[in-house]
Formats: C-alpha cells, sequence, structure tokens
C-alpha cells in the first residue's frame, strides 16, 4: 500500500513538473494575445488629423484605399480586424469624417459606422445663373456640378414646390449653410424649402403684404435690384422704383432683364437693338414683373424691397461719377439730362457696348 502510494505521489509531481509550464506557456500565450487584440482595439492607430472623404456606394476596399491613400494610419492590418468583427465592413456610410491624430481603431470604426461627419460651410452669393450655383455647390459637395444642374432645371421638381421652372430660384437664398458633404441635390432643395420657410416669416410677409406683393413678386424685384446696385444703401430707394412703376402699370424699363433675356451681363450700354430681343424678360417690351427672378438675391436684396423707400421717383440712372451709385428724377425730362451725363462719361471712356 504504501509502495502503491508512493509511486502514485511520484506520478503525480511528474505530471505537475510538465503541467505547470504547459499551463505558464498558455497562459503567456493568451496573455499575449489578449494584448495584442486589446492594443489593435484601444491603442492610438490614427496617426494624423484630417478628412477622409468616402463617397457613395463605396465597399470596404474603397475605405482602405482612402485611408492609405491619406497615410492616416500606423497599421492597417489592425484596422482591418477590428473592422471586420465589428461588422462595419457591411454598413459602410458615405460623407466625410475627421480624423484626429490618436483615435484608435475602436474609436475610429464607431464613428465611420455611426455616420458621425464633418458638417461642410457651404456658401454661395453673388450667383445669376443655375450653372453658377450647381458649380459653386460640386465645389463643396460630393455631387458634381452636372448633375445639381439638372436637378434645378428640372420642371417636375420646380412643381413639386408649387412653383414653375422660372420661379424656383426664388426658393434658394443665398447664404452659408452647413450640409454634409455627401448632400444629394434632392437633400439640398429640401433644406432650402425649410430656410425659405423660416426667412418668410410672420414680419416679412406682412411686409410684402402692405407693398401689394407677392413672395415672388419681392423676390423677382429684389433680383432686379441687385444687378442695379451693390449699394445696400441706396437698395430701397432703387426698390422705390420699382415698386412705383408696378402700382402704375409702367413698363420696368429695367436694363438687368434684358442682360439676363441675352445671357450677357456683361453688356456695359444697353443698345436700341437690344430692346427688341422677344422675351418674357424683356421688360421695355412686356409690362409688369418677368416670370421669375433673374439672379439670386441675397437677404439684403430681398429686406431692400420689402423695406422699399416711399417717395415719387420713377427714373434713375447711373451717376456719370461710375461710383456705383444713381441719381434719381421724378419726370423724364430731368431723366433724360441724368442719361445724357451718364452716356457723356461712357463716350470719354470708350465705353462702347
Amino acid at each position: 500500500m504504501n509502495a502503491r502510494k508512493k509511486a502514485v505521489r511520484n506520478s503525480f509531481s511528474l505530471s505537475l513538473k510538465w503541467i505547470i509550464p504547459i499551463v505558464t506557456v498558455v497562459i503567456i500565450i493568451l496573455g499575449n494575445w489578449g494584448y495584442k487584440r486589446y492594443h489593435a482595439i484601444f491603442s492610438s492607430n490614427v496617426t494624423k488629423s484630417g478628412v477622409l472623404y468616402i463617397r457613395t456606394g463605396s465597399g470596404f476596399q474603397q475605405v482602405i484605399d482612402s485611408l492609405s491613400r491619406g497615410k492616416f494610419l500606423a497599421d492597417m492590418y489592425s484596422f482591418k480586424w477590428v473592422a471586420e468583427r465589428k461588422g462595419y465592413s457591411k454598413r459602410i456610410q458615405a460623407g466625410a469624417y475627421l480624423l484626429k491624430k490618436g483615435l484608435n481603431n475602436n474609436q475610429l470604426i464607431d464613428m465611420l459606422r455611426a455616420g458621425i461627419q464633418l458638417p461642410v460651410k457651404v456658401t454661395f452669393n453673388n450667383i445669376r445663373f443655375r450653372d453658377e450655383l450647381a458649380g459653386r455647390l460640386s465645389h463643396y459637395l460630393e455631387t458634381d456640378s452636372a448633375a445639381f444642374l439638372n436637378f434645378l432645371n428640372d420642371e417636375n421638381v420646380a412643381q413639386s414646390f408649387g412653383l414653375s421652372c422660372e420661379s424656383f430660384p426664388m426658393l434658394i437664398i443665398p447664404n452659408t449653410y452647413e450640409f454634409y458633404w455627401n448632400t444629394a441635390p434632392h437633400d439640398f432643395v429640401d433644406r432650402m424649402k425649410i430656410e425659405f420657410d423660416r426667412f418668410w416669416n410672420t414680419t416679412r410677409k406682412n411686409k410684402a403684404e402692405k407693398l401689394g406683393l407677392t413672395q415672388l413678386q419681392v423676390v423677382t424685384i429684389a433680383s432686379i435690384v441687385q444687378e442695379e446696385s451693390n449699394k445696400n444703401d441706396e437698395k430701397p430707394r432703387i426698390a422705390g422704383v420699382y415698386v412705383n412703376r408696378l402700382k402704375r402699370g409702367w413698363f420696368l424699363q429695367a436694363d438687368p432683364t434684358i442682360k439676363f433675356a441675352l445671357g450677357n451681363y456683361q453688356i456695359k450700354r444697353i443698345l436700341s437693338k437690344y430692346l427688341t430681343i422677344d422675351s418674357p424678360y424683356n421688360t421695355y417690351k412686356f409690362t409688369g414683373l418677368p416670370p421669375g427672378p433673374i439672379n439670386f438675391p441675397d437677404i439684403a436684396s430681398i429686406e431692400s424691397v420689402l423695406n422699399a423707400e416711399q417717395h415719387d421717383y420713377m427714373y434713375f440712372c447711373a451717376k456719370e461719377d461710375f461710383s456705383g451709385y444713381h441719381n434719381f428724377a421724378r419726370s423724364l425730362a430731368e431723366h433724360n439730362r441724368n442719361a445724357t451725363k451718364y452716356q457723356n462719361a461712357l463716350n470719354r471712356s470708350k465705353i462702347w457696348k
């Protein structure tokens, strides 16, 4: 019996002699494996700050390629490993993402997977034509200018907002807005409708009503005023002239509408031959306002109409000193004298067209 116990003890001792090293090795291996996994998930991996752009329709490989081109990561393998295990490879969201130096894979992937984008400030003003607006938007946003232009020119889109293609520009008020980089054309216009409704509060609606003007008429006059002057302090007086002409049923005879009809805003002198153009925007030929704005008027121009100066001026003409300001007149005779002074100044400067 004692011999058997002794043999068991020897066998157990021998087993421990092998088990302890094996367990120790296993613990080391597991510890090393755990450390590497912990390191892959929670250690800093983003080496520099910058913006990562992920285009609409991109797959996981496109994200990898963009990260590689930008040289954002110290260890691409660990990023892939964590991304696969967090299911990001099947949940790619387009957008512009601000990557900050020091982010770990877990933080980075959570941001990308949740679509937490960097808002883009989009500024547009002094825009005349829709192709200009489309080009400006494509400068800031993912969608190209052709797609924006097609959407802005789509009659069905305009009708969905209760507008015509001609009146559609009234919906878009120039300013600085925040968008996500992957904002699609329809999302852009939806946002513009929200901003339009916010702008046209009760106070502004009441001012338009007091003038006897609709919102479209206010914006259309504002677009003309904006072309007439870049002097905000003078705009309400110019607006007052056009309001007076409308009330009396006169031809507006607004030179900017001729330039718009001709598609050429570089014209310095409105020649007689230009006034014969058969266009609803020819305010020398048709009374009342044209069918829509001739540009995208800014807030200052719209406000100048809503706060149009009350006076009895019926005419105005650019000052002969080329200051950008105007001479105003109550009678045609007075206006003709002002016009002659300006035309003589153009002649002296050899400006013929």
